[in-house]
């Protein structure tokens, strides 16, 4: 009986792996079909639980840094940056004064809601701007140090 509860568990929490899309509930579940098979061989319950604590543990331990490894940015790995990432660093037009509460800027074209970085600038339309992170739809940019004369022609 004590094996099938362990199943029900490690199906569960790999369903709901599926949800999350963080790889970390699969390996809870790996522990809880490592307990189930504890559990099939006759071990008490806790001899169950501590199959369960140490699969789990030893899975995130060995599959971490595998993780972090291949989980690299494009400016890292060399591939060429989209969405988010290849906003972030970018140039940008303001359309609508931009303060610490509201604002519009035009990053490659696209309209976007921005506030500014910094909470004491007040950037007036027409300044370039820098989008320095972007949350959610919102690009939070900072004072661009170009001058009009290094922009290319058909950014002046």
């Amino acid at each position: 009986m004590d094996a099938v509860l362990w199943i029900v568990l490690g199906v569960v929490l790999a369903v709901a792996e599926i949800f999350t899309a963080t790889l970390f509930l699969i390996m809870f579940a790996v522990g809880a079909f490592a307990a189930a098979g504890a559990a099939a061989l006759g071990a008490p319950v806790a001899v169950q639980a501590v199959v369960f604590a140490a699969v789990s543990a030893l899975t995130v331990l060995a599959a971490r840094p595998v993780i972090q490894r291949h989980k690299q940015s494009a400016m890292e790995s060399g591939d060429t940056a989209f969405g988010i990432e290849a906003i972030e660093g970018s140039t940008a037009l303001v359309l609508e004064q931009v303060d610490s509460d509201q604002g519009m800027v035009k990053i490659d074209g696209e309209v976007w809601s921005a506030r500014a970085y910094d909470a004491t600038q007040v950037l007036a339309p027409g300044e370039r701007v820098q989008v320095i992170q972007v949350k959610g739809a919102v690009a939070l940019v900072w004072r661009d140090v170009a001058t009009p004369s290094e922009l290319p022609e058909a950014e002046r």
